[in-house]
């Protein structure tokens, strides 16, 4: 698969991937990293936990993947084409405030990124999706329709998903990412959380 490092990619076997691994039970998947503010975030505030970040646009990422926390990797790949090389591994998901063909794949429950996110999962997965009402309105819906369709498609997909809940401004602001911000402080901040596990 394809890592990342600044302007350097680099091809990671499976070999390679597991000796990264070795020291970790806990694997967070940030998928949609954007410009991985996130996945660093989560990998700087919990050492024990080690953080993937993955979205297909190298570009947003060569300033963060240039961190060297020993518990982070960032992978160059689609959402709805995830690395053989992640099967099995992943025990935490996180989707945040996805756009374009990540948001058009949850809201169609896509089979590419159903199938492959199963097949990345280990036991006792947790997930956790964040919307906003802009990126969904863009689509065509509106935050509660969309939030609620998505849930019913992770449902149909075996997701416990529990009902949306509202993240209001004082949580966009303290919340650990780029875009997150951005809402806060933009014409439409609303957005929800759905959460769930298998």
């Amino acid at each position: 698969m394809e890592t990342i490092r600044g302007k350097t990619s680099h091809n990671m076997d499976l070999n390679g991937l597991h000796a990264r691994l070795a020291n970790y039970n806990r694997i967070t998947l940030d998928l949609g990293t954007g410009d991985g503010k996130f996945a660093f975030c989560h990998a700087e505030s919990f050492p024990g936990c080690f953080v993937i970040g993955v979205d297909s646009c190298r570009e947003n990422l060569r300033e963060l993947s240039r961190a060297t926390l020993p518990n982070l990797l960032y992978v160059i790949a689609s959402a709805q084409a995830l690395p053989h090389e992640l099967h099995g591994l992943v025990s935490h998901v996180t989707i945040n405030f996805p756009w374009g063909s990540l948001l058009q794949s949850l809201l169609d429950g896509d089979p590419r990124l159903m199938c492959g996110l199963e097949s990345v999962l280990g036991s006792g997965v947790r997930l956790e999706v964040r919307l906003n009402g802009g990126a969904l309105a863009e689509q065509g819906w509106t935050l509660e329709d969309g939030a609620e369709q998505i849930r019913e498609n992770l449902i149909y997909a075996d997701w416990k998903v529990a009902k949306p809940a509202r993240m209001d401004s004082h949580a966009l602001r303290n919340f650990p990412s780029t875009w997150a911000r951005r809402l806060a402080f933009g014409r439409d901040p609303r957005a929800v959380e759905l959460s769930g596990n298998l």
